[in-house]
């Protein structure tokens, strides 16, 4: 990646520039998170050099997907947990972000503890979540808990982490309210010159099966078809064959395909930078998405859709007392949601300016952290005292033995490597199944039809 930055403007009370961190490292396991991650850096220390690492796995994002997220580092490579542990040991940075789901983290906190052991200096460990948190709370929590400084994106999130860490009988003091590190944009303003724009901000996992996912397709189609003046837009995360934060199962591009009459004229799907779709949308429409929080901090009429019902498993029970949720009849009638003044405020994305001071309280924290001749050792809740069955677990699927130390990995086998020819011999095979089928086959069938 270039050397290219974004230019964020400092407000407040901080400290002279000659304390800020000026070697920033973030570790991210997919492209929202590379997104919060580096985009936090950011906010964290505008005059630093940012050093990205993309954890190697599944969801390790692709050159578009991180061309579409319009971050750029400093440097940029792809690594293991343990090897970003090592090299963390050695470079000498300042911060360190860890950008990545809770197992991670927690494993990332013990490897980095261990690798700085013998360390006269550390980093500022900083840790937090991408958006809305609304499933596995003490879980996702506990598992961030060790590092200096943990962002809770609101009001209404610091207060619940500060209880989840009290309630257990560990430190709360890591917690430091912030914001969401993407916010911003234009406020919204309607705009004649062009259609009315409703845009459906799909997500990868929520909903979950193929009924409900076809059902809000459906309707945003019959919304399309019901307003032929108005343009719907539906705001896709990936294309087929990527991942993202979560697995995609069923993706819509292939909903789409099969419904019947296909999509009509003013109904389409789009990618890119949410961004730069919420600069054209005038009714913003999703079941949960972080995008909603996005819409709201510009202003924009956001529906959250209350069609599946409203679910702990949706994540829109997030917005009750929102003013937000609605149904896609509630829509096709005409209704535009108008968001709660106070309860946009607890969330942190109220429209009224105070968004540019969000960060001033973590960027102090983190410099004069930053600036301390030592800090003491990592020292995470879990510990093979208190989750000696649970721990050990998460440490050996992340690639650390039991004490934080990289896990060797040793020469395979004879049967091993026979083992791992015929896997990749079974996936080539199911790629090839897969492509015939959905390929070849309705190729062969329009040509028997001639």
């Amino acid at each position: 990646m270039g050397s290219e930055t974004e230019c964020i403007p400092i407000v407040g009370d901080v400290p002279s520039r000659t304390e800020f961190p000026r070697r920033v490292a973030v570790l991210a396991d997919s492209d929202t998170r590379w997104k919060w991650g580096a985009l936090t850096a950011r906010r964290l220390a505008p005059d630093g050099r940012l050093h990205g690492h993309l954890l190697r796995g599944r969801a390790t994002p692709t050159v578009r997907q991180l061309s579409e997220v319009g971050v750029r580092a400093d440097s940029l490579g792809e690594v293991t947990g343990g090897a970003f542990a090592a090299a963390a040991g050695r470079d000498r940075y300042d911060v360190v972000v860890l950008a990545c789901v809770g197992g991670a983290v927690q494993a990332l906190l013990h490897g980095l503890r261990h690798a700085w052991r013998d360390a006269p200096h550390r980093p500022v460990v900083v840790t937090g979540y991408v958006g809305v948190v609304y499933e596995k709370l003490a879980d996702g929590l506990l598992l961030r808990h060790g590092a200096d400084v943990v962002l809770a994106n609101s009001r209404h999130d610091a207060e619940r982490f500060r209880a989840v860490y009290e309630g257990v009988g560990a430190d709360a003091g890591a917690v430091t309210e912030c914001a969401l590190p993407f916010l911003g944009g234009t406020p919204y303003a309607p705009d004649a010159r062009r259609p009315f724009t409703v845009v459906f901000a799909a997500q990868p996992s929520v909903p979950d099966n193929r009924a409900d996912r076809r059902h809000l397709l459906e309707r945003a189609v019959r919304h399309a078809r019901a307003h032929p003046g108005r343009e719907v837009l539906i705001k896709l995360r990936s294309r087929p064959g990527e991942h993202t934060t979560h697995i995609e199962e069923l993706p819509y591009q292939k909903l789409a395909a099969r419904l019947p009459g296909g999509l009509p004229p003013n109904c389409r799907l789009v990618y890119g930078h949410m961004s730069d779709v919420l600069d054209r949308t005038d009714l913003l429409v999703t079941v949960s998405s972080t995008a909603a929080l996005e819409s709201l901090h510009r202003g924009i009429p956001t529906a959250v859709l209350t069609d599946l019902g409203i679910r702990e498993t949706l994540g829109n029970h997030h917005f009750l007392g929102s003013g937000c949720l609605a149904s896609w009849d509630d829509l096709d009638a005409g209704h535009l949601p108008k968001a709660d003044t106070a309860w946009a405020d607890r969330q942190g994305v109220a429209p009224d300016g105070s968004y540019a001071r969000a960060f001033d309280t973590a960027r102090t924290r983190v410099a004069e952290l930053a600036a301390r001749p030592a800090l003491p050792p990592l020292d995470p809740y879990y510990s093979a005292h208190t989750a000696p069955g649970y721990l050990p677990g998460i440490l050996a699927r992340h690639g650390f033995d039991p004490q934080g130390r990289p896990l060797r990995e040793p020469p395979p086998s004879r049967g091993a490597v026979r083992e791992a020819v015929r896997g990749v011999l079974r996936e080539a095979a199911r790629g090839a199944y897969r492509h015939g089928v959905q390929r070849v086959a309705p190729v062969v069938r329009r040509l028997g039809e001639l």
